[in-house]
């Protein structure tokens, strides 16, 4: 599977990012990608720095423009297009979903994303209702894409249910960066568990991992934090953890190709589906064991 990522840097200009992703795309398609993947939230600025009703406006519909306009790229040059949109569900209501659209342009399926985090610079609990679709790989011409979204990275559940239900990879649409008053040192060790703790959902399920980050620095309208660097680092690695790509914190676009036979190989070599101690896993629908 060619699988064709944009890391880009976001300006406030909506039409300008629409532009610019649709050249890259055009371009990424030219080169043979089949599957096409974007950061989270990628229409616009990372707006969840602040808590702004005003802002629910930004918020679309699914089927909506954002699937309409994608969906007659996809169809036109025959590629599989990952979306991550804000979504109005009803009034009231919105989702961080990841859209699917096929090479025909129509919509595959979603994901809303289910763990919401809520910290300083990424408020995103005022925004998104935690998603109520579970965790269901979607069908495509590409393969079966087990689609989570940024935060979600970070819990092991949510790769384990997407690979039980047959994925044949996991991607991770994510926007996540520094806040500039941390040390070197803590920036490296963050940087350095997001790509670790991702690595282990490849080793742990026998599955490639495809993380696409957004990167450049944006600004906190409030001013009560120096905003957020995007720290890129998009990366794609395989069934052991195996890097086998890995960007920098410059905008890219690029193409890398996995072997899905891998997957069968390595599961063979290490049976851990076999071993899970299925019977003994009850507690873990507990919040915590006392």
């Amino acid at each position: 599977m060619k699988i064709g990522i944009i890391q880009q840097a976001n300006n406030p200009d909506r039409e300008e990012n629409l532009w610019r992703l649709e050249q890259k795309i055009r371009q990424l398609a030219q080169d043979g990608a089949e599957l096409i993947v974007m950061q989270e939230l990628h229409n616009s600025l990372y707006f969840c720095q602040t808590e702004e009703t005003a802002l629910f406006d930004q918020a679309e519909t699914i089927p909506g423009p954002s699937t309409n306009s994608f969906g007659k790229l996809a169809k036109e040059l025959e590629v599989v297009i990952l979306l991550s949109l804000f979504e109005r569900r009803a009034s009231g209501l919105y989702h961080n979903t990841a859209v699917v659209i096929e090479k025909d342009g129509t919509i595959a399926g979603k994901y809303r994303k289910m763990h919401i985090p809520d910290d300083p610079a990424y408020y995103e609990k005022f925004y998104f209702t935690p998603g109520d679709l579970g965790f269901h790989p979607i069908d495509t011409s590409a393969g079966k894409l087990g689609v989570l979204v940024c935060w979600d990275q970070w819990y092991p559940e949510a790769a384990r249910l997407m690979a039980l239900g047959g994925a044949d990879l996991l991607i991770y649409p994510t926007a996540i960066g520094w806040e500039s008053t941390d040390s070197d040192e803590e920036k490296q060790r963050q940087l350095d568990a997001w790509v670790t703790v991702q690595r282990g959902h490849a080793v742990a399920n026998g599955l490639p991992v495809v993380a696409v980050n957004r990167t450049g620095f944006e600004l906190d309208p409030s001013g009560l934090t120096q905003g957020i660097q995007f720290w890129g680092n998009s990366f794609v690695c395989g069934p052991q953890g195996e890097m086998l790509y890995r960007a920098n914190s410059e905008e890219i676009i690029d193409i890398i190709e996995i072997d899905k036979q891998r997957t069968e190989n390595v599961r063979r070599w290490w049976p851990f589906f076999r071993d899970r101690r299925i019977d003994e896993y009850g507690q873990l629908t507990k919040r915590w064991i006392d």
